[in-house]
């Protein structure tokens, strides 16, 4: 089956996630890069298009141009990855989107909830998909994990503990040209959210996605340590779930010694688990009153679902990028299978998924603002 023609908007040369991006779609052969607007002026994006082998025509100065051209090609692109900062995520979407170009953006959905909710509108409009790039829930041992609860191997959940510590801006890097620390630092490129939007959103997903559970209300300590800085950099928030489950989750860019340490930690009234992003090819899982079991990717007696989203024998490391492209690879799944005007079910996070983590740091901020606060998810 030949390659789906993918787009790119943002993630030029000097861009850490486009990179991330185009290794993913890459990695099972399922898509084909050939057209893009890499930057923010069309010097740069030529620039970054001719370094990556794009034809020069299909190099563009902005993403309205592309969206208008590529759907007159007779082989313009059929998808488009989005992957600027979350100020630009809404209205490049909503071109791709309403031209019935399915689009794949990176996190949050958007910088405000006012775009979120516009830009879930717009999907539903459309006759395209979205797919929202949270590519923790496409490691094998979390699929494994998600598999268990729903099958009722812990119980019914009582506690979820979710966390994500990084020590990159325990300085003022924005104050020092650091272009990822800059737009991430600055409200009106990031949103209100900083740390909580950034990698908090993924860790607050990452519980849902496992877990099923539907946020309630929570209570939220959002600090910013480093002087001048306008965004939080550090995060505390208590979770009430519908149901009575109870969480906590801390994220911080401000705790030195960690790099990418997200962790998640779920348990019920039969036992727990216990799953770590940086060590991502083990699950602990503790039956009540019996020793903890320690589960591998692909390995023996591995759930269905895990050997699904893997792609090579135990023993052998499988991380970020192949986690990242099993979110491409079963995206491609759902592309394809729209052309005949099927949709198959799938766990990849949508649109609705996006608005959800909006939400989240909406209220999260708004409780900070009302010291700690509790409040119910908008």
């Amino acid at each position: 089956m030949a390659p789906i023609k993918l787009g790119m908007v943002g993630g030029g040369n000097d861009a850490f996630i486009g990179g991330v991006h185009r290794i993913a779609s890459r990695i099972d052969g399922r898509f084909d890069l050939v057209a893009g607007a890499l930057s923010s002026t069309e010097e740069k994006s030529k620039a970054s298009g001719a370094a990556l082998g794009l034809a020069p025509d299909r190099c563009y100065g902005d993403f309205i141009e592309m969206a208008k051209r590529e759907t007159r090609l007779k082989d313009g692109i059929e998808a488009v990855a989005i992957v600027t900062p979350n100020h630009v995520h809404y209205a490049a979407a909503r071109e791709f989107l309403k031209r019935g170009i399915h689009v794949i953006c990176d996190k949050p959905l958007t910088s405000t909830l006012a775009d979120a909710k516009k830009l879930v509108t717009a999907a539903e409009k459309s006759d395209a998909m979205f797919i929202l790039t949270h590519n923790y829930t496409g490691y094998p041992m979390i699929r494994q994990a998600r598999a268990m609860v729903e099958e009722g191997a812990i119980g019914q959940i009582r506690v979820v503990q979710a966390e994500y510590p990084q020590d990159w801006l325990t300085t003022p890097l924005e104050s020092e040209g650091l272009k990822q620390a800059e737009w991430r630092t600055d409200p009106e490129r990031s949103g209100v959210g900083g740390c909580v939007g950034d990698i908090g959103t993924h860790a607050y997903n990452l519980a849902s996605f496992v877990t099923g559970l539907k946020l309630q209300s929570l209570a939220a300590d959002l600090t910013a340590f480093v002087p001048g800085r306008r965004v939080d950099d550090n995060v505390h928030v208590m979770l009430r779930y519908e149901g009575g489950a109870k969480g906590m989750l801390w994220s911080s860019q401000v705790a030195p010694g960690n790099e990418n340490a997200l962790k998640l930690r779920v348990y019920g009234d039969k036992g727990g688990l216990e799953w770590s992003q940086e060590d991502p090819n083990y699950l602990w899982f503790t039956p009540h009153g019996q020793p903890k079991q320690l589960l591998t990717r692909n390995g023996s007696g591995a759930h269905e679902a895990n050997q699904a989203a893997s792609r090579i024998p135990p023993g052998h490391p499988e991380g970020y990028l192949e986690g990242f492209a099993n979110i491409y690879s079963q995206a491609a799944d759902l592309f394809v299978a729209a052309r005949d005007g099927r949709v198959p079910a799938h766990h990849l996070p949508t649109v609705h998924d996006g608005l959800d983590g909006v939400k989240f740091i909406d209220a999260c901020v708004r409780s900070s603002q009302r010291d700690a606060a509790w409040i119910k998810l908008g």
